[in-house]
């Protein structure tokens, strides 16, 4: 078979599935009306905040089966693993249209969707990373981009389906179209031969052994010293955006003041900056190098946090220039990192690699909805969380310079 060719279906193939799975980052418009659904249910109030602990546990979950489903996918192919991933991320939303309490949303939602979704995404970017050796900047971006588009179509279908259905036939319908498509898809991805190369295109040669461009298998990786800074890297970087993505409707809401469907559009007006950054640091990472483009990821979103932090009740344009600039910014973060791992450890494990490198992206999930929550819950404002928020993006810049340093005296170039 002519992969060279194959391949670009491949990626298609690939971009619909995270098209479908990436509606995991919808999650803050889903909020509201189920939280507005559960307080006239039990007679209490829930707000979105309560119901943010979902959305941390989706993240939280999604390595477990990256890494699991990787060693599938590095060793029987990664169809399995998607077809069984996407019954899970379908079913899961459409278990979140019978629940009647947040333990039930934690489980269907956070947990088998979560995991579903660790599956189908760790699969689709590895394998497209494996297919394209000769533009992974451009094909780790364009993947993961199409993850996040999801946000900027989603919520208004979402919006649209509740207005008419309600909330929890919104997630019946939603996941029931997601499952089909992502199982139906995943009959088009091929496992990539080993060795693979397109046409017309030769790798360099390693400069030594223990190049980037020698493979390395997890246990390999977790022995050097760049996996660690890497890790890290991530997980202070993806805390800016992670912070903004899980609360950008009530952000708009409680801050600025903007109604339910002027907040809706916040939405999706971040998850459109999550994508651009996705696209365009990837394309740019291929030609000036994965840390360069990284350490410009780090410097922005501090004047970003910093807009959000002077924008009050109708400061509508400061706002959308804030977290314009935090979604750019996050998106680089997660369109550099599956080539940029790639780069440092090689293809042939990287569906494990990436997945066991994807925990600080797990952490970060974990870390930025808490600092928001917090705040929010000791002082009825989002506000002090932004200043927190500005020293995890100084540390990711930091981490990105002993990086450098550290390159410069080893083999990784």
């Amino acid at each position: 078979m002519d992969y060279s060719r194959r391949r670009w279906q491949i990626l298609i193939a690939s971009c619909f599935i995270n098209l479908c799975v990436g509606s995991m980052y919808a999650w803050s418009v889903f909020a509201s009306p189920m939280a507005d659904y559960l307080s006239q249910l039990h007679g209490t109030t829930v707000t979105s905040a309560d119901l943010a602990i979902v959305f941390v546990i989706c993240n939280s979950v999604g390595p477990i089966t990256m890494i699991t489903g990787g060693k599938i996918n590095d060793t029987l192919g990664p169809r399995l693993v998607i077809f069984v991933g996407g019954l899970m991320f379908g079913g899961g939303m459409i278990l979140c249209g019978f629940a009647t309490q947040i333990s039930q949303l934690i489980w269907a939602y956070g947990i088998f969707t979560g995991l579903g979704l660790g599956m189908v995404y760790g699969a689709t970017i590895s394998t497209c990373i494996k297919f394209f050796p000769d533009k992974r900047g451009f094909v780790g971006g364009i993947t993961t981009a199409l993850f996040g588009v999801s946000s900027v179509i989603i919520p208004p279908v979402a919006a649209l389906i509740t207005a008419h259905a309600g909330i929890l036939s919104a997630f019946k319908i939603i996941g029931l179209i997601f499952a089909v498509i992502v199982c139906a898809s995943a009959f088009i991805i091929d496992k990539c031969p080993d060795g693979f190369a397109p046409q017309g295109w030769h790798p360099a040669q390693p400069h030594r052994a223990g190049s980037p461009s020698v493979n390395k298998n997890w246990r390999q990786m977790m022995t050097s010293p760049h996996f660690y800074i890497m890790l890290v890297m991530l997980t202070c970087g993806a805390v800016s955006g992670l912070m903004c993505i899980s609360l950008a409707a009530p952000l708009a809401k409680n801050m600025i003041g903007m109604s339910a469907a002027a907040a809706a559009l916040a939405v999706s007006v971040l998850a459109l900056f999550n994508v651009l950054g996705r696209i365009i640091a990837g394309i740019i990472s291929d030609k000036i190098g994965r840390i360069n483009t990284l350490m410009l990821a780090c410097i922005l979103p501090i004047p970003g946090l910093g807009i959000l932090y002077l924008a009050g009740i109708g400061d509508v344009a400061l706002f959308y220039t804030g977290i314009s600039i935090i979604g750019l910014c996050f998106g680089a973060f997660m369109g550099i990192f599956p080539g940029f791992t790639a780069d440092q450890f090689g293809t042939q494990h990287n569906s494990v690699n990436f997945g066991i490198m994807f925990c600080g992206f797990a952490i970060a999930g974990y870390v930025g909805p808490t600092l928001m929550s917090s705040a929010f819950a000791s002082a009825q404002s989002y506000k002090s969380a932004f200043p927190v928020g500005i020293g995890f993006s100084i540390a990711a810049l930091v981490l990105t310079q002993v990086f450098r340093l550290m390159s410069r005296n080893s083999q990784f170039k």
